[in-house]
């Protein structure tokens, strides 16, 4: 018979051997104690469960034949308690018994030895099963503090929005001063004011418009964390509203809009106004000098979802900056077009919000195509 070297095994492994004949169990001892296990010896069925609850072992070796629990029920039991389902259990069988390999299995049992046994073999099947019960053992601490980690990740995000929500609201009166009292300085005093100090005023009220504009978008985008439940929105009203409320950058443009009958989506109607206010306003606001911006909204089905497409022919993306701009304050390299930063970073969290992804082709000079999926409505 041979040994395996005993020198990797974790001293801290411990092993219940379960079975009613006193020289199987002090043959076991004998031989996995002089592997360096720690083995805890029982007789009995309802004292392996006892014991097993108590003190949950690394490796169960279990007798299948023993009087009033046999190994099969015991196997059962431990499998249905949360605090020994875990434990890896390996049956002990007779050459001579009538074993019922798949019973075994069925059962919860992850390998078998039939008696009398080859110590060589009996080692490395008891060593497999406890390097994948210590691999499950890691991977199940890992799963835990990743989780763990989310959470606080998502608990922190939500602080951090919310934080965001109540500076962004609390500036918004002091800056309503700032921008009303310029206006007034303008409009009553303006013959009284210097060349300089008219210019000067002009940039305050520039400045103040432009912060205006970002703590809306801030707003916005810490709002989105508040989702109510999602209800069939049909995306005809959601574009006619975005529309209406870009109707004066449209005709300052003097862009066409192209679109035919939309689906009906589940969502949040607020969110999906937002969604498409925003995309639509980044075509009008990239479009060509001298071209009028013509913009196209269509969808098709893709599996369970929506995809939706809004084409236009403005400027274009250069293809390195995809990623990036639906990042916070991350815009195109295009110094020209005034924006915050904010527009399709808010895009992207309403379509992740409702599940769906959003993504852009585009090419410099050619215009641009963003896609974004929505999850179907049964009514379609």
């Amino acid at each position: 018979m041979s040994h395996f070297s005993n020198s990797s095994i974790d001293s801290s492994e411990n092993i219940l051997v379960v079975d009613d004949t006193p020289e199987n169990l002090r043959l076991l001892m004998s031989v996995l104690t002089s592997e360096g296990y720690k083995i805890r010896p029982c007789n009995s069925g309802q004292r392996a469960l006892e014991t097993a609850k108590q003190n949950p072992p690394d490796l169960i070796l279990l007798d299948i034949l023993m009087p009033e629990m046999d190994g099969y029920e015991v196997c059962q039991r431990l499998k249905a308690d949360d605090r020994t389902r875990d434990i890896p259990i390996i049956f002990l069988s007779a050459l001579d018994e009538v074993f019922d390999k798949m019973k075994a299995f069925e059962m919860g049992g992850v390998d078998y030895i039939t008696k009398p046994f080859q110590v060589s073999e009996a080692i490395a099947r008891i060593r497999t099963q406890l390097t994948l019960r210590q691999q499950q053992k890691e991977l199940q601490e890992r799963n835990e503090t990743l989780q763990k980690l989310n959470c606080e990740l998502e608990r922190s995000n939500q602080e951090l929005e919310q934080f965001a929500y109540v500076v962004s609201h609390d500036l918004q009166q002091p800056l309503q001063g700032i921008l009303g009292f310029a206006k007034i300085l303008r409009l009553q005093y303006l013959d009284h004011l210097e060349r300089d100090a008219d210019r000067y005023v002009t940039r305050i009220i520039k400045a103040a418009e432009r912060m205006q504009q970002l703590i809306g978008d801030v707003l916005n985008y810490a709002r989105i964390s508040t989702i109510s439940q999602f209800v069939p929105i049909d995306c005809n009203s959601v574009v006619a509203e975005a529309i209406a409320n870009l109707q004066l950058s449209i005709s300052q443009t003097n862009a066409r809009l192209i679109y035919q009958k939309l689906p009906t989506v589940l969502g949040d109607k607020t969110q999906l106004i937002q969604l498409f206010q925003n995309t639509i306003g980044n075509a009008l606001k990239f479009s060509r000098p001298e071209v009028p911006p013509q913009i196209e909204i269509s969808a098709e089905e893709s599996d369970d979802r929506w995809l939706f497409c809004i084409k236009d022919n403005g400027i274009g993306i250069d293809p390195q900056d995809f990623d990036r701009i639906f990042t916070l304050f991350q815009r195109p390299d295009n110094r020209q077009i005034q924006g915050t930063g904010i527009g399709l970073a808010t895009c992207k969290k309403i379509v992740d919000r409702h599940g769906g992804q959003i993504w852009v082709e585009s090419q410099l000079g050619t215009g641009t195509a963003l896609y974004f999926t929505l999850p179907r409505c049964a009514e379609n």
